[in-house]
C-alpha cells in the first residue's frame, strides 16, 4: 500500500509543479520579452513621470500599453502586484517531489552501488548540499564579481565551470537519473533563491523608500534585474534535467555527465538567442543568430555521439535470426527480474516468473528494460545490453510464450 500512495503523491506533486513552473516561467519570460522591447516613451506626459519606455500589444481582442518606469513611479498605487508566489510554490512543489520520488527511496533511485556504495542517510545529505553548496557559491561569485567591468561574462565563466564541476560529480556520486535532476534542482534552488534573497528583499527597500519619501537607491533595481537576467538562462538546462528523465539514452551513457553539460550549455545558448532578438529587432542588439547555431550544433553532435550500435544481424542480413520463445527468454527474467517480479515480490505489481504473466506485461517489459532503460532500477541486478537485445528481438518477433 506505501508504494500505492506513493505514486499518488507523485503524480499530485508532479500536478502541481508544473503548474506552477508554467505561471513562473511564463511571467519570466514575459518580463524579459518586455524589457527588451520597450521603446522611448513619446507621450510628453509620460516623460515627465519619469517613463523610460513603453510597449503596444495586442492579444486577446485588447490593446495593451504597458510602461516602465526609471527607477521608481512619482506615486505608488492602491494595487501593486508582487511575483513571488509563482518562484516559491514551484521551489516548494519540486523539493516535494524530489523528496517523494527519489529520497523517500534514496537505496532504490538515489544510490548506485557500482559509483558509491553509501548509506541512504550519508546520500540524502549529500544531495542536499548540492542545493545548498551551489547557491552559496553562486551567489558569492555574483557578489565578488558582479559589478565589475565585464562582471557579467566572468560570471557566466565562472558559474558554468561551477556547473560542469557539480555535474560531474553528480554523475560520479549517484544513480544517472537521479544525478541529472539533482543537477537541474540545483540550478532550480539557486533561481527560487534569488527571488528570496535579492529580487524580492530589493523591491521591498524600494517600496518602503517610495512610501518614505526618501530617495530611492538604483542598486536594488540593477541587482534585481542581474539576478532576474540569471534566471531566465538557468530555466532552459533546469528543463532539460526535468525532462531527461524519461530518456535513458542521456543519463546512462558513460560520459553521461558531459553529456548533461552539453545540453545545459545548449540551452543557455538558445535562451541567449531569444533574449537578444527582441531587442536585435530593435537595432539594440548585435545579431543573435550565432548563440542559437551553438546550441543547435551542440544538440546534434550529442545526437551523432549518442546514436547506438548497429543491430546485431545474421549472415543473411536479418536482425533477428529466428523468432525466440519464451525458454529463450526466462534464464533472463530469472536472473535479472525475479529479484523484484518474482513469487515473494511483485514491485508495482508486476509479476514475471511465468508465461502467463510475461504476456500480460509483455509491452511494460519492453518499453521499461528496452525502450527507457529503467529498469532494473540502477540496473541493479546488472543486465547486459545484449540482455536487452534478446528481449527486444523476443518483443519484436511476437512475444511468444508457448
Amino acid at each position: 500500500m506505501e508504494s500505492y500512495y506513493l505514486d499518488w503523491a507523485n503524480l499530485l506533486l508532479r500536478w502541481v509543479h508544473v503548474i506552477t513552473a508554467i505561471a513562473w516561467i511564463g511571467s519570466s519570460f514575459y518580463f524579459v520579452f518586455l524589457d527588451s522591447s520597450l521603446t522611448p516613451a513619446q507621450d510628453e506626459d509620460l516623460q515627465k513621470q519619469g517613463v523610460t519606455g513603453e510597449l503596444w500589444a495586442v492579444h486577446g481582442g485588447g490593446f495593451y500599453h504597458p510602461v516602465k518606469f526609471n527607477v521608481s513611479p512619482p506615486e505608488l498605487p492602491n494595487q501593486l502586484h508582487w511575483f513571488y508566489w509563482e518562484g516559491y510554490s514551484t521551489w516548494l512543489s519540486g523539493f516535494s517531489l524530489f523528496t517523494v520520488s527519489y529520497l523517500w527511496s534514496a537505496s532504490t533511485y538515489l544510490i548506485d552501488k557500482s559509483l558509491m556504495d553509501w548509506a541512504p542517510a550519508t546520500a540524502i545529505a549529500v544531495a542536499l548540499s548540492f542545493l545548498v553548496l551551489f547557491w552559496l557559491l553562486y551567489d558569492l561569485i555574483c557578489r565578488v564579481f558582479g559589478q565589475r567591468k565585464h562582471g557579467e561574462a566572468i560570471v557566466g565563466v565562472l558559474v558554468f565551470a561551477l556547473v560542469c564541476v557539480a555535474s560531474w560529480a553528480a554523475c560520479h556520486w549517484f544513480a544517472g537519473r537521479a544525478a541529472f535532476l539533482l543537477v537541474g534542482a540545483m540550478l532550480a534552488t539557486s533561481m527560487s533563491a534569488n527571488v528570496l534573497f535579492w529580487i524580492i528583499p530589493g523591491q521591498k527597500k524600494v517600496v518602503a523608500q517610495i512610501k518614505a519619501g526618501a530617495p530611492v537607491d538604483a542598486i536594488h533595481g540593477k541587482r534585481g534585474k542581474q539576478r532576474s537576467v540569471h534566471n531566465t538562462y538557468f530555466t532552459l538546462p533546469v528543463l532539460f534535467a526535468m525532462l531527461s528523465g524519461h530518456y535513458s539514452f542521456t543519463y546512462s551513457h558513460p560520459q553521461n555527465w558531459l553529456v548533461l553539460v552539453l545540453m545545459m550549455f545548449a540551452g543557455a545558448s538558445i535562451r541567449q538567442f531569444f533574449v537578444m532578438r527582441h531587442g536585435y529587432k530593435l537595432g539594440r542588439n548585435g545579431n543573435p543568430l550565432p548563440y542559437a547555431l551553438a546550441g543547435v550544433a551542440a544538440i546534434l553532435a550529442l545526437i551523432v555521439w549518442l546514436r547506438p550500435d548497429a543491430p546485431l544481424v545474421s549472415a543473411g542480413g536479418n536482425s533477428v535470426v529466428r523468432p525466440l520463445r519464451y525458454a529463450d527468454l526466462q534464464p533472463v527474467l530469472a536472473q535479472r527480474c525475479y529479484l523484484c517480479h518474482g513469487e515473494k515480490v511483485q514491485m508495482k505489481n508486476v509479476r514475471l516468473d511465468s508465461p502467463q504473466y510475461v504476456k500480460a506485461y509483455a509491452q511494460y517489459l519492453y518499453q521499461q528494460a528496452v525502450v527507457l532503460k529503467l529498469m532494473p532500477m540502477n540496473n541493479a541486478t546488472g543486465i547486459t545490453e545484449a540482455e536487452r537485445l534478446l528481449i527486444k528481438q523476443w518483443f519484436e518477433s511476437g512475444a511468444r510464450t508457448d
